[in-house]
This record gives structure tokens, C-alpha cells and sequence, in this order.
């Protein structure tokens, strides 16, 4: 009988690669002790991740907190995958670092203006690949 499900850890170069393929993910923030989700959209950039935003609640928990966590996955009938990274927060306030980010193209899933570039530098990841045989079964 075939193992219903096999679980491998992603080594740190593969996540990046499938991370760049990436454009959607989740950043977790916590605030005096409470934690929040956000989606994002978010590029690979040398390294760090990259992501914009809009005045609001993101804005003001990564400027209290710059602790932060990145998760991105994805699903298909027989694998999935998640990544996490962890690192910090940075907001990028120098005009021409900002112009250099727009070489990017970092397009956002909604078409609202935001202006702020946030990077998550000093990142450690961490991924697991989830692999399952559709026929196989769980015993009881």
C-alpha cells in the first residue's frame, strides 16, 4: 500500500525560486500582542521582498512592530507548498530608492493608488512540500 502523503522540507534556494514565481501572499504583523493578516502582492528583489501600500493599518503595525512573516503557497490536485519567511519590516522613505523600486513594476491585484514601498529584509525562510497519492488511504 502506497504512503497516503509525503511532507519534505524546501531547501532556501528552491524557495526563493518558487517565490519569485509568486505574486500573492499573506503578511503577518503582531501589535501589542495581537496578531493580523493582510494580503498582499509582492515581488522577489535581491533578496528581499518587496511590497507596496497605502496609508492605513498595514502601515502603521510594520512602522510599530517591524517584525514581520510572509506566507505564500500553493495548491494543485496532488502537491501543495508553503513558505514562510521571516524578517524585517523596512519602509523605504529615500526618493530615489523609491525610483529605483519602480523599476520593478510591482502591479498591485486592486487598482489603488499606493505609494509606499515596504521592504522585508534580514530574511530567514523556511518551506515544505506536501506531495499526496490520490488513491492511497488512511487506515483508521
Amino acid at each position: 500500500m502506497a504512503e497516503p502523503f509525503t511532507m519534505t522540507d524546501i531547501p532556501a534556494q528552491e524557495c526563493w525560486e518558487l517565490l519569485d514565481a509568486q505574486r500573492f501572499g499573506r503578511l503577518a504583523v503582531s501589535v501589542h500582542g495581537q496578531p493580523d493578516i493582510y494580503p498582499i502582492n509582492f515581488l522577489v528583489a535581491d533578496g528581499k521582498i518587496l511590497m507596496k501600500t497605502a496609508s492605513g493599518t498595514k502601515l502603521f503595525q510594520v512602522t510599530l512592530n517591524n517584525a514581520v512573516a510572509l506566507e505564500a503557497d500553493h495548491v494543485t490536485d496532488t502537491e501543495a507548498w508553503s513558505i514562510v519567511v521571516r524578517g524585517v519590516a523596512r519602509v523605504v522613505e529615500s526618493f530615489s530608492e523609491q525610483y529605483q523600486l519602480d523599476e520593478w513594476h510591482l502591479d498591485t491585484w486592486l487598482p489603488s493608488h499606493k505609494p509606499v514601498y515596504i521592504t522585508i529584509e534580514d530574511v530567514e525562510l523556511s518551506g515544505r512540500r506536501f506531495v499526496r497519492d490520490p488513491q492511497a488511504t488512511i487506515d483508521d
